[in-house]
């Protein structure tokens, strides 16, 4: 199988990011968005998922974070998609359960190249740090959205919601990281074969 890495360049008049990633990687991360509770949020996806991540993003955080996080999970959606290829020996499916204190939460990932999300992180608060609440679950729909990944994640309890997002991106992570594992086949896991 052929190295599974990737860089995206993103330049548009609100953000410009550069992102490098490696599917069969160790988990080590260098993250730079300008919003510390994102960068913590991608730390721990790279971290847990075993694949390695560089991201340096430069937004309109004067306007909001908005921006800034959307297009961070844009380029990092379609870095995975790239760095998968044409998705032949993988897994394809993966699903997880993370725990963080109190909160737990299920993640289900296929990487069937239909971007379809269905997020609900139950976020009570208005901002993590830098971080509006509302941007969280966009990050991850986004994500699914260039990366062409049906994601599914579900906090299902915890009280504080800075627990309720890590577990949820921590989720995320080890469903990823069962998805893109390589299965032994020499096939595209697809009863279309493509």
């Amino acid at each position: 199988m052929s190295p599974r890495n990737a860089t995206i360049e993103r330049k548009t008049n609100e953000t410009e990011i550069s992102v490098t990633v490696e599917l069969d990687g160790t988990g080590s991360s260098d993250v730079q968005t300008g919003i510390g509770f994102l960068d913590h949020l991608l730390d721990a996806l790279a971290r847990h998922g075993r694949f390695d991540l560089n991201l340096r993003c430069k937004g309109d955080l004067h306007v909001d974070d908005h921006h800034t996080a959307e297009d961070c999970g844009l380029a990092l959606g379609a870095a995975l998609k790239e760095a998968l290829g044409d998705r032949v020996g993988i897994e394809r499916f993966g699903s997880a359960y993370a725990p963080l204190d109190e909160a737990l939460a299920r993640a289900v990932v296929d990487i069937s190249g239909r971007p379809i999300a269905a997020i609900e992180l139950g976020l009570t608060g208005e901002r993590l740090g830098e971080l509006s609440c509302e941007n969280i679950p966009h990050v991850l729909s986004s994500l699914s959205t260039a990366a062409g990944i049906t994601l599914h994640v579900d906090v299902l309890k915890g009280d504080n919601d800075h627990h309720r997002a890590e577990a949820a991106f921590k989720a995320v992570a080890l469903a990823l990281r069962a998805a893109v594992r390589t299965s032994g086949f020499d096939d595209v896991p697809s009863t279309k074969g493509t």
